[in-house]
């Protein structure tokens, strides 16, 4: 599609508002992976006239100094337009996808104020734009540091009393025509906030703001330095290249399928990702660059950042995911000494929760950092990127499976088992351990396995290859009885639990498959018994469940728990439980990647779990393991098409769902036409490809016409998301 088929098409995924929000669930949220900004109003009658700009910068934390612990991210201010009038009815609001953009039409019982708002994406600046009429006249903007917030304000939210708030210094001055908000707390911690207003016309005015972290001199200059050059050129030509960058991002990949709802959901989602962080930016915390009361104002690694960056992959946005993988190379040292002194030498992990510097003591928690390491190796598997394999994620691997080395234990069976440790989130409030914990068995397991094949591709002879062998062949079976897996050694899934701590080898690990009948039984039999036990469900257990029902290839079980997801999330697409957490909308993305396309076990499975209403949905330049991007079209219930092509010459095994006639035609290095007649169950092709080749192939004979368009929804929804509009949910 060319750029204004792409604009017609995002523009039905947009979130709307047809009232003004006054919640951060229901608010407005635009970012450039570092600041960003949760936009929304108030009822109380005192601040009817204020929309709120509730900013936050993603690494701005403070040490504590109330008790021990890691430095937690602090509530930062908000930039406030405040108006003559209370803002009224009609307003509407909207979030242009397409263009990342916030765009408002507010009326107010004086008169009416339009805006437009980013948060460039190549600048630490955020730009509101207004246009007022006669009787906002004095409107203005107001910048208040968090302590100076209106306590209606301040606590409009909530106020969590496990969240720590630094006593904090606020010095108002300026600098070359710039206002600046110094904000300290203790030693080096603290913010700069600078902006400066720029008159455009009698009746319309740009601010421009920036957020650095930190309050010395430098930090001082650069605040004021980004605002004066943003404020300094053409403000249309500034808002172009912010908005080419989000164009050029968006196009890395397509997905269009027949459910209007789900299909916005996901593309808030990819929008999201990119507001959320960048390659050079801070990972991906609980809340990304919109903080708001919470308990839980850091990184959580049992399961949050694993499940953040679970779609990159397939969306073909694996700039997203260095962030994650550059954290972890720049943190090596502090994941060594996470490790008791003793294992130092040839060890490293990583404990449940932290700041973005990843110091996090190891306790009972175990495998949280092979769970990460996975991500990083779907990072490689997806890119071929032997360098980083190389440097950052093999030693890295290595490090994290010798600390269980250090914990085996010979039982008298002659297996080695695991001591007691935690299966996270299984009764966390009685700190459970169990012997034999699946959640480390299968990291362990799956760690050894990834570790004897990074050996084989780098050509490395290591001397520990010995002993991952031994660990292979001798390690405690995962612990299984009549509900499927367990949650260790004589711990049987007893009672809800939220977390499929326990399945990881089915996933995202995929130790076991479908291609026994006994395996996928017990995959079943396992989902079955572990979704039943309704309790303590979240809405991270009905991603987790979508996914492996897909896997199952059970389309339409997916599709129920990714419907009952919708219910729980919040108008904005935002889940919050007893605080916001960002992970769980962001791996319902994967869960439709996963009806979609799936890669492990060697081969790529196109369309493996579509749902039987699904009878048309596309996808183009999703990518998979073995650096290979997938385009495919299903019509009438059947794959019409697929095209693939290889980026780096890896063996391409392919499971088409095409039966009868299929022809392929591969063309780039050499050029090759083939017609087979394949029978059902028996869809698997071998594509020959060299890297840079593409093979495109089709149902018939014939070779239609490959490009790829939106489908068709039979009940279209337009802008579902945004504010609370139950009304559309048949749409129009």
């Amino acid at each position: 599609m060319n750029d204004i088929e792409w604009e017609h098409f995002m523009a039905d995924n947009d979130m709307e508002w047809v009232v003004k929000p006054v919640s951060w669930e229901e608010g407005a949220f635009i970012g450039n992976g570092s600041i960003g900004a949760m936009v929304y109003g108030e009822e109380n009658a005192k601040r009817r006239h204020v929309l709120r700009f509730v900013t936050g910068r993603t690494d701005v934390t403070a040490n504590r100094t109330d008790k021990p612990g890691f430095s937690p991210r602090v509530p930062i201010g908000e930039l406030d337009l405040e108006m003559e009038g209370m803002i009224y009815h009609p307003t509407s609001m909207r979030v242009d996808l397409w263009n990342a953009e916030l765009r408002a039409h507010l009326t107010t019982t004086r008169g009416e104020v339009k805006l437009r708002s980013i948060v460039h994406s190549e600048e630490p600046v955020m730009a509101i734009e207004i246009e007022i009429s006669e009787g906002e006249r004095g409107t203005q903007f107001a910048w208040y540091a968090y302590p100076e917030v209106d306590h209606v304000l301040k606590n409009a939210d909530g106020f969590n009393l496990n969240q720590y708030i630094p006593a904090t210094g606020v010095e108002k001055t300026a600098r070359d025509g710039v206002n600046l908000c110094i904000q300290r707390y203790s030693g080096e911690d603290g913010c700069v906030t600078a902006w400066k207003e720029v008159q455009v016309s009698p009746n319309r005015r740009v601010c421009f703001m920036s957020v650095i972290n930190g309050h010395n001199e430098a930090v001082i200059g650069e605040a004021v330095d980004a605002v004066v050059q943003a404020s300094g050129v053409d403000f249309d030509a500034w808002v172009g290249v912010h908005r080419r960058w989000w164009h050029n991002y968006y196009q890395q990949s397509f997905v269009s399928i027949p459910d209007g709802r789900l299909q916005s959901f996901y593309w808030i989602q990819m929008y999201k990702l990119a507001s959320a962080t960048r390659a050079d930016q801070p990972l991906i915390d609980n809340q990304g660059p919109w903080l708001t009361s919470t308990p839980w104002p850091g990184v959580w690694f049992n399961m949050n950042v694993q499940m953040s960056y679970s779609p990159v992959y397939t969306a073909n946005r694996l700039d997203i995911g260095m962030s994650l993988v550059r954290a972890l190379d720049e943190n090596r040292e502090n994941l060594i000494t996470n490790v008791p002194e003793s294992c130092r030498h040839d060890s490293a992990g990583l404990g449940r929760s932290c700041s973005y510097d990843l110091q996090a003591k190891v306790d009972d928690e175990v495998g949280n950092l092979n769970w990460i390491c996975h991500n990083v190796w779907r990072q490689y598997r997806y890119s071929m990127d032997d360098e980083m394999l190389k440097t950052i994620l093999f030693p890295l691997l290595r490090r994290s499976v010798n600390y269980y080395l250090h914990i085996l234990e010979e039982g008298d069976d002659g297996c080695l088992h695991l001591p007691p440790t935690i299966s996270p989130e299984y009764g966390s409030f009685m700190k459970t351990k169990v012997r034999d914990c699946h959640y480390d068995l299968a990291l362990l397991r799956w760690g050894c396995q990834t570790l004897l094949e990074i050996c084989q591709r780098l050509t490395v002879e290591d001397p520990l290859t010995g002993q991952w062998k031994e660990i292979l062949e001798r390690l405690a079976p995962l612990p299984v009885d009549e509900t499927g897996f367990m949650i260790g050694q004589d711990t049987p899934l007893a009672y809800g639990h939220r977390h499929f701590s326990h399945l990881l080898a089915i996933f995202p690990l995929h130790l076991i498959g479908c291609d026994k009948e006994e395996d996928r039984k017990l995959i079943a039999t396992s989902l079955r018994h572990w979704i039943g036990k309704e309790g303590d469900l979240r809405g991270f257990s009905l991603t987790g469940a979508a996914s492996i029902a897909a896997i199952l290839g059970s389309g339409d079980e997916a599709l129920r728990y990714l419907q009952s997801l919708m219910l729980i999330l919040k108008p904005n697409t935002m889940y919050k439980e007893a605080g916001p957490v960002i992970e769980t909308p962001l791996a319902g993305a994967e869960a439709i990647h996963d009806m979609l396309l799936q890669s492990w076990g060697g081969k790529i499975r196109v369309f493996p779990a579509v749902p039987d209403e699904w009878q048309e949905a596309s996808f183009e330049n999703l990518r998979t393991e073995g650096a290979f991007l997938i385009s495919a079209v299903r019509r009438n219930g059947e794959t019409q098409m697929i095209r693939v092509k290889s980026l780096a010459g890896e063996p391409c095994i392919i499971k088409t769902g095409m039966t009868g006639v299929i022809h392929w035609k591969i063309s780039g290095t050499r050029a090759a036409e083939h017609t087979v007649y394949v029978k059902a169950g028996e869809d698997e092709i071998v594509l020959d490809l060299n890297e840079g080749d593409e093979a495109i192939l089709s149902l018939g004979a014939e070779m239609p016409d490959w490009r790829i368009f939106p489908v068709e929804s039979p009940r279209k929804v337009v802008c579902f998301f945004g504010g609370h509009k139950p009304w559309r949910l048949y749409g129009f």
